[in-house]
């Protein structure tokens, strides 16, 4: 019972850190009728500029859909080995943020050997002194080649409509051999905090060749007085155990985040009031897979960050195990200072019966509990 009072709130309906999510579907993208060519993921988080929402993310517009990280190896030039091989990042504006007008691409591949020549992936905007930045993964080999090795880096613009300005750099240094972060640094999430940029990423460790099995996944702070550098790494790295594609906003004096997918600590909000040290404010229900939220306060270091409503995200299996493809959606929410939504705040979810259901055992899964039943039984 003491443990309650630790969280922001002792019942989670009064927790400003604590939501239901909500679902819609975002009109005008087209995925080539589910075939498995076009794929589009990874949205940054959406500002807004001159009265319309901008919005970056990878997208794959490919001749044949992805045939898998363990086929890295067959590979080619126009042959993707995962979703977000061979891809661009693209943009789309909108007046709603509900539908959307694709404008084009913003950072295409640049030729080889530069950073990205085989992909550039999973983009961040950052704005800094009236100018743009990108922040992306940046691929030279197909991924699954030897996992998913890359390094971040950064393009910048005067417009949100470009044209970008490629550094053809690593933004964030790889740890030393044996480090947590030796060979990534994934998912660049820049938010402007006491004065400087601090950036989140992404690492997956014990992933090398030989343990590809014991991997787990942390997230670092990189913090720097320049959108292009120098980054110094937290001495505290990783400042989060669990998470994958993880989202960051201002909240009150500090910094909050939604932790998903990976680690014990999965399907949680937690908070930092030094942007540093992260605890768990609430625990939550179907989170939103690569939220990127709407943070009009996202790059102001206002000191008093008052939460979000909505963002968008991504559907990693809208198409068959043969024609794979992720598609963007928009999630709603209650994570906000300023506003009052009980609906948000319920906590029992109820689903249609055919949504557990599907989480249905595979025929191995059953053979083996049924060989198990009949040994109990004929005891």
């Amino acid at each position: 019972m003491e443990r309650m009072f630790s969280y922001p709130a002792p019942r989670a309906q009064d927790n400003e850190l604590f939501t239901q999510f909500k679902y819609t579907r975002l009109e005008g993208f087209d995925y080539h009728g589910g075939d498995g060519t076009v794929s589009r993921r990874d949205p940054s988080r959406p500002i807004i500029v001159n009265g319309k929402y901008y919005v970056w993310y990878t997208k794959r517009n490919t001749s044949v859909p992805p045939i898998g990280s363990r086929r890295a190896a067959e590979a080619t030039d126009t042959i993707p080995s995962t979703d977000w091989d061979l891809c661009e990042i693209w943009y789309a504006t909108s007046m709603d943020g509900f539908t959307w007008k694709e404008q084009g691409v913003a950072v295409p591949r640049p030729p080889k050997p530069d950073l990205g020549w085989r992909s550039v992936a999973t983009p961040d905007i950052l704005v800094w002194k009236g100018k743009y930045y990108l922040y992306y993964q940046a691929f030279v080999e197909p991924s699954g080649s030897k996992g998913d090795w890359c390094p971040a880096t950064v393009s910048w613009s005067d417009s949100p409509e470009g044209p970008w300005t490629a550094t053809n750099k690593q933004l964030i240094p790889f740890g030393k051999k044996g480090e947590w972060d030796q060979d990534a640094t994934h998912d660049p999430q820049p938010v402007v905090f006491n004065g400087k940029i601090y950036t989140y990423y992404k690492a997956a460790y014990n992933k090398w060749p030989d343990v590809r099995d014991k991997y787990a996944v942390g997230l670092g702070l990189a913090i720097a007085d320049n959108p292009l550098g120098p980054f110094v790494k937290s001495r505290l790295n990783p400042v989060l155990n669990s998470g994958h594609e993880t989202m960051f906003f201002p909240f009150k004096d500090g910094i909050a985040s939604l932790v998903i997918t990976d680690g014990n600590e999965r399907s949680t909000i937690q908070y930092a009031p030094d942007g540093v040290n992260f605890e768990i404010a609430s625990v939550v229900s179907l989170p939103p897979t690569a939220g990127a939220p709407f943070t009009p306060d996202a790059f102001t270091d206002s000191g008093n960050g008052r939460g979000i409503t909505w963002g968008l995200c991504h559907f990693v299996n809208a198409g068959t195990n043969e024609k794979p493809y992720s598609i963007m959606a928009r999630f709603d929410c209650d994570l906000s200072l300023d506003t009052h939504d009980p609906v948000m705040k319920q906590t029992t979810l109820w689903q249609d019966p055919e949504v557990y259901f599907q989480q249905s055992l595979s025929k191995a899964q059953r053979a083996r509990i049924n060989a198990e039943s009949l040994q109990v039984l004929r005891k």
